[in-house]
């Protein structure tokens, strides 16, 4: 891999720091006008391991007031929460009126991880897959503002960074049984993926694919589809759509 001299890397660094800093301050006009309007706002973060959804996360929730936002990424399933209905514990975590809630994963886990992996049976996939829908028609109905991410990268990108975070003592506790055995069971994953967005895309709560070069591009374009959905006050007008090379809806790709 190509690596940048010096002066292309602050070059570009400056570029994405002013055009961050930007976005992240209409993003605290959106959260004041969701908080102000009593909008409930769920922002799902999708995508295969190493994707850079945590790390989004963390720029979009950078500097917005703590007493209006959460950041939900749910664990393994406990004893009493395996015997309950799938979506149960993803329900308790909704928004609330005036808030705005990141899924770091999703209940899309079932739709793709946990089939691949073999953490759920064939009967638990297909009953998720036929009740999803119905479920977000729902919530959507009720006045819930759904936004599905999806951050994609090839397999060669997922390489890098996997083997980026086995070689960097602050990032090894990131690798997971599920990181290691992603490139193995790269087409499995494709599968289900595919499965996924021709199964659970619709207008009600469509899927976004983010094809971005680096992490830094893919954050910046979701950061930007979202600013465009909502109107809200004091909206610079100077606020940019998404690139449509990167982000499009999956049914435009």
């Amino acid at each position: 891999m190509k690596r940048r001299t010096i002066e292309e890397f602050y070059q570009v660094d400056s570029r994405y720091i002013e055009e961050l800093y930007f976005l992240q301050v209409e993003l605290l006009k959106l959260q004041k006008h969701v908080h102000e309007q009593g909008l409930r706002l769920a922002i799902v973060f999708e995508g295969r391991d190493t994707a850079g959804k945590g790390a989004a996360i963390f720029r979009f929730s950078q500097f917005l007031n703590p007493r209006a936002y959460r950041i939900i990424a749910l664990g393994k399933p406990t004893e009493l929460e395996r015997k309950q209905w799938y979506f149960q514990r993803y329900i308790k975590a909704l928004p609330n009126a005036g808030e705005i809630v990141f899924f770091d994963r999703s209940w899309y886990n079932r739709a793709v991880v946990e089939p691949v992996m073999g953490f759920c049976s064939p009967e638990q996939y297909e009953m998720f897959m036929q009740q999803v829908c119905p479920l977000e028609k729902m919530l959507t109905e009720d006045g819930i503002l759904l936004v599905k991410l999806w951050f994609s990268i090839d397999a060669q990108q997922q390489k890098e960074r996997i083997k980026e975070r086995q070689e960097n003592p602050l990032k090894r506790w990131k690798v997971s049984p599920v990181d290691l055995a992603a490139q193995e069971k790269w087409d499995e994953f494709t599968t289900y993926k595919n499965s996924m967005f021709e199964r659970t895309h619709s207008d009600y709560a469509p899927w976004v694919v983010i094809r971005g070069r680096t992490r830094e591009e893919s954050r910046i374009q979701a950061m930007r589809h979202l600013l465009s959905l909502i109107e809200f006050e004091g909206r610079s007008a100077e606020l940019p759509p998404p690139d449509p090379e990167v982000l499009r809806l999956w049914d435009k790709i």
